[in-house]
């Protein structure tokens, strides 16, 4: 009996936050995923506060071994376009193929949920449309190549309500819009390819920059937002759903809210949460005219 061949996949800025826990549950189906980040040690990273985050691209990489996947960590700094080549390069040299691409790196300025008009703010705020927009569509580039080739695979890029509502300025708005773009435009492009790509809207996160936040925070409604947050291995196990559905294809191209998505694979959060959806309140996404022109 020929054993199957286990899946694949590449989370980019996984050593803490979002990325670290949609590994971890892509770890828990016992697939081999390639972690990638900058932080080789603890102290690189701070939090709004200028306390140290904790977290390192190979505490990942060993946590997903702990959660029953096979963790291998690279070292890449998405802003550089030949870091990233040779992220991709490795991993069809050892593992032949791709399964999952999730596009996680971002660049968070330290300044970015300060209440300031974006010119008070240093310029290199913008640096998300760099590490964040730019290096999602490299490493996406990369991906392609190997997923239409074997006829297979989903790329998934985090994005949010900031793509319809004001969040965290300008910069923030434009590289979460410019992400869901990229999303229904490369769905066009991989149609009868077998490859998908969605956008996932997530909700308040349950990552240790929020935790700093709420700590440091007196406002009720920040509170109240935490209290039902999602905690990144809910989306982890939303990414892993719509790669094995059979009817995913329908959802190609699509921006998606997860608390809603996550209720047609009858996926919940910690403790049985269903968390709530902020449709009403933040912005529906975006639905695009369906004309293509070359």
């Amino acid at each position: 009996m020929q054993l199957q061949q286990k899946q694949v996949a590449i989370v980019t800025g996984a050593s803490r936050g979002a990325g670290r826990g949609i590994a971890l549950a892509l770890a828990k189906h016992g697939m081999i995923v390639y972690v990638t980040g900058r932080s080789t040690e603890v102290g690189s990273a701070l939090g709004w506060d200028g306390s140290v985050l904790p977290g390192t691209v190979y505490e990942t990489a060993e946590q997903i071994n702990q959660a029953g996947g096979t963790g291998i960590a690279v070292v890449c700094d998405h802003s550089d376009d030949a870091q990233t080549a040779a992220l991709f390069a490795q991993v069809e040299k050892e593992q032949g193929r791709l399964d999952i691409l999730v596009n996680n790196a971002a660049f968070i300025h330290g300044q970015l949920i300060e209440q300031k008009p974006f010119w008070e703010k240093e310029l290199d705020a913008c640096k998300i449309l760099d590490v964040g927009l730019r290096s999602a569509y490299v490493a996406s580039w990369h991906a392609a190549k190997i997923m239409a080739r074997q006829g297979s695979g989903l790329i998934m890029f985090g994005s949010s309500f900031g793509a319809s509502c004001y969040m965290h300025g300008p910069a923030y708005g434009a590289q979460k819009a410019g992400i869901d773009k990229l999303v229904h435009d490369m769905a066009v492009d991989f149609k009868d390819t077998g490859v998908r790509t969605v956008s996932i809207w997530m909700g308040p996160l349950l990552t240790e920059r929020s935790a700093l936040a709420e700590g440091a925070s007196q406002d009720e409604q920040y509170a109240q937002f935490m209290a039902t947050a999602e905690s990144p291995e809910f989306i982890g196990e939303i990414v892993y759903a719509i790669a094995k559905d059979p009817k995913g294809d329908e959802l190609s191209g699509r921006t998606l809210i997860a608390a809603e998505i996550a209720q047609r694979f009858n996926i919940t959060d910690r403790g049985g949460l269903q968390p709530p959806s902020y449709r009403e309140m933040l912005g529906a996404p975006h639905e695009p005219n369906p004309a293509v022109i070359y």
